[in-house]
């Protein structure tokens, strides 16, 4: 009899998030049990918690690991792509590889979408995380040197541009939940031309 192949925890690890990524977002997280997610993956409870500790520590490697962990101004400034440059990098672009990234994951950013909204609730394990992921969001992008138009200052200017280019794509993800469907990346370009607007942010973008 031919021995099975062991996967490696990497593999369960994916596997597991898969799972719970496509189950959250379609019941929301109070819709599912861990056995459910075990279930899926052909696993026992046990094995599923020997991963992720708990159903918030699910939550938390799905939300904290896996979708902010990636689509990064950081991974933007490796790619090569216009606006990318460490030394200047333009924010509008980088919103743009942000936006093009999530559209190319729409389970997880309809996970995200779903466990924003139950988050609401100041009983949901996630609800802090989301009060106070606006403030994270903005201290993380001040650390670079972010290319602006003259007389703009990133302090004193930029606060509010950010908050509106994360309002509009949340806003875009719930819309996508919705019909008739609509492109992700197209309805963006709307949003962003009128919060970085041409002649300004010509040269920025």
């Amino acid at each position: 009899m031919a021995s099975r192949t062991r996967k490696s925890p990497e593999a369960r690890r994916a596997e597991i998030t898969q799972a719970a990524a496509y189950l959250i977002s379609r019941h929301g997280y109070n819709g599912i049990s861990l056995k459910d997610v075990a279930d899926k993956v052909g696993m026992s409870q046990p094995g599923i918690l020997h991963y992720v500790g708990s159903k918030e520590g699910l939550l938390s490697l799905l939300v904290t690991d896996i979708y902010d962990a990636n689509g990064t101004p950081e991974e933007f400034m490796q790619t090569g792509l216009p606006g990318s440059d460490p030394d200047h990098p333009h924010l509008p672009a980088y919103f743009n590889y942000l936006v093009a990234h999530n559209a190319g994951r729409p389970e997880l950013t309809q996970l995200y979408t779903v466990l924003e909204t139950e988050a609401i609730a100041v009983s949901h394990p996630l609800h802090d995380y989301f009060i106070r992921r606006p403030s994270g969001v903005w201290e993380h992008y001040s650390k670079f040197p972010w290319l602006l138009p003259d007389g703009m200052e990133w302090e004193r200017d930029m606060r509010s541009k950010v908050r509106m280019s994360l309002e509009v794509m949340d806003g875009i993800q719930i819309r996508l939940l919705r019909e008739p469907k609509i492109d992700y990346v197209q309805e963006w370009g709307r949003f962003k031309d009128l919060i970085f607007p041409s002649p300004l942010w010509d040269g920025c973008c």
